[in-house]
């Protein structure tokens, strides 16, 4: 990636409408049989930053499935619930209709179309979306390459041979193509060096000035509680946990479980300590 060239604010785009998403009670299996999520309730104002923490396994990237809409390419179905987003039911419909709602989710992994170039990865986060003409087209694509300069200056360069911060960028500026109302973050600090980290985290803040949502599942939870309004906390497919992330992140929990911090006078447990710990029970805040 060029270390010349960080992201700039972009020009503001045609204006953002309101929209909440709202989900209460979700429940989703796998295979008809494992279930992942249980009774699921959260919610994102329309344009605030959410984040979503949790272990491996606590079903986080499964909720963003469940929002988005593709659930089912991973065998997976909603069996309890409801997800409404400015107030229009989203559960049951497909990626596309999600996406056509204003809904946008880029997925852990970045997953870019490696052998097609940066222009045609962006011209594929249009497919789908109703009512866009070229004009509004064009403005989208510039307003990607204002926030991201260098996937300008590799317009014409294969996807897959951009560094990992650089396919990142590409992920997220394929999903604002599709102008969303809502941007569904899966892990986008994953595998990137915290240079990198710190230009995406200024990006999140900038779609978010400019009135997107996100609801952000993060690993790095220090990261996710500066960036965000409002925090939970899944384990094992159950919401243990929320609050508003500046008040979670002085959670003496919160930080001896996801930011590496022990209280003092604990002492660090030997692996066979690690192993038999009990998980603690977590408490629930809300506003």
């Amino acid at each position: 990636m060029s270390s010349s060239s960080p992201p700039r604010p972009p020009s503001p785009p045609p204006a953002v409408t309101s929209g909440a998403l709202e989900v209460q009670g979700l429940s989703v299996t796998y295979g008809g049989s494992v279930t992942a999520l249980h009774d699921v309730s959260l919610r994102v104002p329309a344009g605030s930053i959410v984040t979503m923490l949790g272990a491996n396994g606590a079903g986080k990237s499964t909720l963003l499935r469940a929002v988005s809409g593709t659930l089912p390419l991973h065998s997976g179905s909603v069996s309890g619930g409801r997800v409404d987003f400015d107030g229009v039911p989203l559960a049951g419909r497909s990626a596309a209709d999600v996406v056509a709602a204003g809904v946008v989710q880029v997925p852990e992994g970045r997953r870019v179309f490696a052998g097609l170039s940066v222009a045609d990865n962006l011209r594929a986060g249009r497919l789908g979306v109703p009512g866009r003409d070229r004009e509004d087209a064009r403005r989208a694509t510039a307003e990607v390459y204002e926030l991201f300069p260098v996937l300008a200056e590799r317009r014409g360069q294969a996807a897959g041979l951009l560094s990992g911060g650089e396919q990142q960028m590409l992920a997220i500026g394929r999903a604002l193509m599709a102008r969303p109302r809502l941007l569904l973050l899966d892990e986008p600090s994953l595998g990137l060096a915290p240079l990198v980290v710190a230009r995406i985290a200024e990006v999140v803040r900038h779609i978010n000035a400019l009135g997107t949502g996100v609801l952000l599942v993060e690993q790095n939870a220090a990261l996710a509680l500066e960036l965000a309004d409002h925090a939970y906390v899944l384990d094992v497919g159950r919401i243990r946990l929320e609050g508003p992330a500046d008040e979670l992140s002085r959670s003496d929990e919160v930080r001896r479980l996801y930011l590496g911090e022990r209280p003092e006078g604990d002492d660090e447990p030997g692996l066979d300590d690690e192993e038999t710990a009990p998980v603690p029970s977590l408490g629930r805040w809300s506003r």
